[in-house]
């Protein structure tokens, strides 16, 4: 396989056209209220552009039945979604777009608010034991 200088090779690009083009289009095409306001988070292409794994999250939708049915909507779309595509892509196969939740909204958060509390318990013990020794 052929990179180009920067490392930069043919899949990455069209994962970053796809992803422009896939929040444009489920931003202005897609109406299911179900939906809320859907970000494409990310774009996957595998390497012999079969398959696009695409990372959503959903503002304003909370649960995990509401995302299910979210990505639903989605998947049910893929086929308009996909054909909506060819029109954008120079590519003679457009790849079959599987929808993944993006799960690193949730997760940052949660484990940011992890580290902080180990660090304040750290600096908590520390102090405590610096008291311990005078």
């Amino acid at each position: 396989m052929r990179h180009s200088p920067r490392g930069y090779n043919r899949t990455d690009r069209i994962a970053d056209q796809m992803q422009r083009d896939l929040a444009m289009l489920v931003q202005r095409e897609l109406k299911d209220p179900r939906l809320g306001m859907v970000t494409i988070s990310g774009v996957k292409v595998s390497r012999d552009l079969a398959f696009a794994d695409i990372y959503v999250t959903f503002m304003g939708i909370e649960g995990e039945e509401n995302v299910k049915q979210g990505l639903d909507v989605l998947t049910s779309a893929a086929g308009f979604l996909r054909s909506s595509l060819a029109k954008g892509l120079k590519l003679r196969v457009i790849p079959s777009l599987r929808f993944h939740y993006d799960q690193t909204v949730v997760d940052g958060p949660r484990m940011s608010a992890l580290i902080n509390r180990a660090l304040s318990e750290d600096e908590r013990r520390s102090t405590d034991g610096d008291e311990v020794d005078s």
